[in-house]
């Protein structure tokens, strides 16, 4: 289950009922996190030891789901990345805007060495 960013809640709703424009990103962002990030954005993103944002590429959306249409890999980790527990989507590769989060199904203790990779459909947002 996704939620939307406090972020990405207040532009849509300027967006569709006060004629406020919103752009979306050209590309965006997979981020993971080691607490939940809230809609706020708060949570802990992973950091050091070869740690990146990945983009993502969303297939078209249906009944309000959309799910990667890629896989999503992760550099290999250079050093312990911790239990990774959670996913941000951001409009940017480091910094940015949070636009949606979630829990992951199982979470995952990151090592070094390990390659942490998001198989293609396996990452879905919904709006519901």
């Amino acid at each position: 289950m996704s939620a939307m960013s406090n972020y990405l809640e207040n532009a849509l709703v300027n967006a569709t009922l006060r004629n406020t424009t919103y752009t979306s990103p050209a590309t965006v962002y997979v981020g993971l996190f080691t607490t939940d990030p809230t809609d706020a954005g708060s949570g802990t993103e992973v950091s050091g030891g070869s740690y990146a944002r990945q983009s993502a590429a969303f297939a078209a959306p249906s009944n309000g789901a959309s799910a990667t249409s890629a896989d999503v890999t992760f550099p290999q980790a250079t050093a312990n990345w911790g239990t990774v527990t959670h996913f941000g989507v951001f409009d940017a590769s480091s910094s940015g805007n949070l636009l949606y989060h979630g829990a992951l199904d199982t979470s995952k203790a990151i090592e070094t060495g390990d390659v942490f990779k998001i198989a293609s459909g396996n990452l879905t947002i919904t709006l519901a």
